[in-house]
């Protein structure tokens, strides 16, 4: 991420805090309590705990990792973390002016973070927490420290604050996309006809491993069936298959959804996915730093409504970053429910956009493609270009 050193403390902080500190002003937040391990790797600028990356339960409690900061005051910020983080710490000091990394379980954690606000002479009037992330015990500890503040959920804030990616970011976009690409290029020239679609996934998960990857999920189909889950359904001979999947790389997610098929696309298979194309292509096309995010419906949504395939095709565009479905969230229509809120603001260089058209084609099975897209001051790059035809099975990497 970015480094912008605050003069007057010298600190080195590792994102855009007076963006961070004109979002709470606008919101009337006095201080943010997260406690998500996505918000807190961002505001650490990179930190997150080895040993919880994956699982946070531990004893008879949870981990749960506590960011304060106080708007107007990155002097103030603290980081209240679990004690098997100070080996990393040791090793990469935080930014963080109080760093403790002493904690032990959830309501541990708060009630060393509330210690250390009141030492600091923190008297908040209101305070925005990560409310779909703060654990009931820790809650309590947090309200009854301070029971005449305000709470409102840190969620729109730290989502708006994140929306706009630094170069570092988009940097590590751009390497899981591709490095998602290359896996199922890998995979399926690997995949002869009979292999099953759990067999495909876990040599994507493999793929996307020595490629540098975590990898999050594989949601996949082959033949006629719309099921996508792995199963020991068999790719056979003829069968086409959609393999979406996402590969974290440094918290960063690369989420794109390509086709293929064991032996030759037949014409209207070849007509079906040009469609999508055709759609995926007009929607990304008006995409630029100062349009509205709606532009992307509006150039997107009337192909899909005029194809005669329109009673089963879908279409979406939503944020990407470290989290699925982030900022900016352009529609209420879509399989996640949210409000729309980014649809008639004007898209950011550095936002991130997943468009993706999809056809459940009764007869011949699922089809769909998926692109990440950065909005550009000049315009939109996609990330994870390639494979966007009729991938062929079984050959020559």
């Amino acid at each position: 991420m970015n480094v912008n050193a605050q003069p007057s403390s010298g600190l080195a902080i590792p994102f855009d805090h007076h963006r961070l500190d004109r979002l709470m002003d606008a919101a009337g937040i006095d201080v943010i309590v997260a406690t998500s391990k996505h918000n807190a790797q961002y505001l650490l600028g990179g930190h997150r705990a080895d040993f919880f990356d994956y699982m946070d339960a531990t004893g008879i409690s949870r981990y749960l990792p506590v960011l304060i900061y106080v708007k107007g005051a990155p002097e103030k910020a603290a980081y209240i973390g679990h004690r098997l983080e100070g080996f990393q710490t040791g090793n990469t000091p935080l930014w963080t002016p109080e760093t403790q990394t002493v904690s032990a379980g959830s309501a541990d954690a708060m009630q060393k973070a509330v210690a250390y606000m009141a030492k600091a002479g923190l008297k908040p009037k209101r305070i925005a927490a990560e409310f779909g992330f703060l654990p009931y015990d820790a809650a309590n500890v947090l309200r009854a420290a301070f029971p005449e503040a305000e709470w409102v959920d840190a969620l729109y804030v730290l989502e708006r604050q994140r929306a706009k990616k630094s170069p570092d970011e988009l940097a590590k976009l751009k390497i899981a996309s591709e490095a998602v690409l290359a896996a199922m290029q890998a995979t399926i020239a690997q995949s002869a006809p009979g292999t099953t679609k759990a067999e495909v996934t876990e040599t994507l998960r493999r793929e996307e491993t020595k490629r540098g990857l975590t990898f999050e999920y594989c949601l996949i189909t082959a033949g006629t069936s719309l099921n996508r889950a792995p199963s020991a359904q068999r790719w056979e001979q003829g069968d086409i298959m959609s393999i979406d999947s996402g590969g974290n790389y440094h918290g960063y997610i690369g989420d794109i959804c390509r086709m293929a098929i064991q032996g030759e696309p037949d014409a209207e298979l070849v007509d079906l996915l040009a469609e999508l194309e055709t759609i995926q292509r007009a929607a990304m096309s008006p995409i630029k730093a100062g349009a509205p995010g709606s532009v992307i419906y509006a150039a997107g949504e009337p192909l899909r409504a005029r194809s005669r395939h329109h009673n089963h095709l879908d279409f979406l565009a939503h944020g990407m970053g470290m989290v699925s479905h982030e900022a900016p969230r352009l529609t209420d229509h879509g399989p996640v429910p949210y409000p729309a809120d980014y649809a008639d603001l004007p898209l950011e260089a550095g936002m991130v956009v997943s468009v993706e058209t999809t056809l459940l084609h009764p007869v011949r099975g699922f089809i769909k493609l998926e692109d990440t897209v950065v909005v550009t001051d000049t315009g939109h790059e996609i990330y994870g270009e390639g494979l966007r035809g009729w991938n062929k099975a079984g050959g020559a990497l």
